[in-house]
C-alpha cells in the first residue's frame, strides 16, 4: 500500500501572516477535512509550534500530491515542502 508522506515547513513571515487573518486556518481546514472525507489523507500532524505539518495521503500518485499542496491557502506561506514515496508495510 503506498503512501506519501509531505512534510511541510511554513516560514517566520508566514506564520504571522496567518496569525493575523482568522480566515486562512478555517479555509485551510476545509480542504484537510474534505481530503479526509475523500479518503485521500490518511493522517495529518501538526506540530505543537504550528509551523511545520505531517501529511499523509493515500490513493493518489506524487503528480495529484503536488497539485493538492498547491491549491492550499497556506502554500504561498511554505518555506519548505518534502515529498516522501513510502510502502505501507503494517
Amino acid at each position: 500500500m503506498n503512501r506519501i508522506l509531505v512534510l511541510i515547513t511554513l516560514s517566520d513571515s508566514g506564520i504571522d501572516t496567518i496569525k493575523s487573518n482568522a480566515e486562512l486556518p478555517k479555509k485551510e481546514m476545509e480542504f484537510v477535512n474534505q481530503w479526509k472525507q475523500e479518503n485521500i489523507l490518511e493522517s495529518f500532524f501538526i506540530s505543537v509550534s504550528k509551523k511545520d505539518a505531517v501529511l499523509i495521503f493515500q490513493n493518489v500518485d506524487e503528480t495529484k500530491t503536488k497539485e493538492l499542496i498547491e491549491i492550499l491557502p497556506y502554500f504561498p506561506y511554505m518555506e519548505k515542502i518534502e515529498y516522501h514515496n513510502l510502502n505501507k508495510q503494517f
